[in-house]
């Protein structure tokens, strides 16, 4: 076949390999490892707003309170307000991770608030974890049974267990290395010990040694509930920690709470110029393609 005859295919023919290309080069892009706002866990008080005299202020106090919060989310990581007045007022916070962006913080807490308002209705106090934000509020009078910073609010162990010898020591060690990370990194602390991928952070009005504290309580139930297991993550009322372990000390991030982000960003960067050149090489052949198959269309 000549390349005359080539050039003579039809505009939808280039059409299609070029929607071919596209799909090859540029897929649907996989759900995000990074989706901080995946439901972690809720925990919502049993008393409700059923008070005939207050539970529409309430609402209205509620309402108000997550718009604050979130009017101030892309700007700050951790924000209190008190919303409402006298027996009506709501009083609450958010929290973002301290590795996330103000936009991505703005949409978790966005997130939030839908999420309290439908898994903790007329709830008078909630609090609703995501990976990468959490809530907490109440309403004036409320008082929790404990305010303990080691309340155990939720915890979970990886199925797998270590079986290569000390890793209880290792495990110890890295967990020491992340107390020190956290209380002298404004309460936010993500790292990697030896084969342990870690983080850890603490209510952001915490001190630093109330930090320190909250996060050794966290590592101790880690010990205690988790024992061998490569993976755990810990959440009290003031802190929560997260850990994984890699035996062949190759960390692949498979949640977004587990250590730090971006460890392969100039990898990335490398194949989207290799690509993006790529890409730019075939639509400029295609772009001549087209032009000659107008032209000869023309002379016809």
């Amino acid at each position: 076949m000549s390349s005359t005859s080539l050039i003579s295919f039809s505009l939808p023919s280039y059409a299609l390999v070029l929607i071919l290309f596209l799909a090859l080069f540029f897929p649907q892009p996989l759900e995000s490892s990074s989706d901080y706002a995946t439901l972690v866990y809720k925990d919502c008080a049993s008393q409700t707003f059923t008070d005939p005299t207050k539970s529409q202020s309430q609402a209205l106090s509620l309402s108000s309170l997550f718009q604050d919060l979130l009017a101030h989310s892309s700007q700050s990581k951790f924000f209190k307000a008190v919303e409402g007045e006298s027996e009506t007022a709501i009083s609450g916070f958010f929290q973002c991770r301290g590795d996330i962006s103000g936009e991505e913080c703005y949409s978790c807490v966005n997130e939030l608030s839908q999420m309290s308002n439908t898994l903790c209705s007329q709830a008078m106090a909630a609090r609703v974890q995501l990976y990468g934000c959490y809530t907490y509020y109440e309403a004036d009078g409320f008082h929790e049974t404990s305010t303990s910073e080691a309340n155990l609010h939720y915890k979970t162990c990886g199925e797998s267990k270590a079986v290569v010898d000390g890793f209880a020591k290792l495990r110890d060690t890295a967990f020491a290395t992340l107390i020190n990370g956290v209380v002298h990194n404004n309460g936010f602390y993500a790292t990697s010990y030896d084969s342990v991928q870690m983080m850890a952070q603490c209510e952001g009005d915490l001190g630093g040694c109330e930090c320190g504290e909250c996060v050794s309580s966290a590592e101790q139930i880690a010990q205690e509930e988790c024992g061998e297991s490569v993976s755990g993550e810990i959440y009290l009322d003031k802190c929560f920690i997260s850990y994984t372990f890699y035996p062949d000390g190759k960390p692949i991030n498979p949640h977004p709470e587990n250590g730090q982000r971006g460890n392969n960003n100039s990898n990335g960067k490398a194949a989207a110029i290799v690509v993006g050149g790529a890409a730019a090489l075939f639509l400029g052949f295609i772009f001549l393609l087209l032009i000659r198959s107008w032209g000869k269309k023309e002379d016809d």
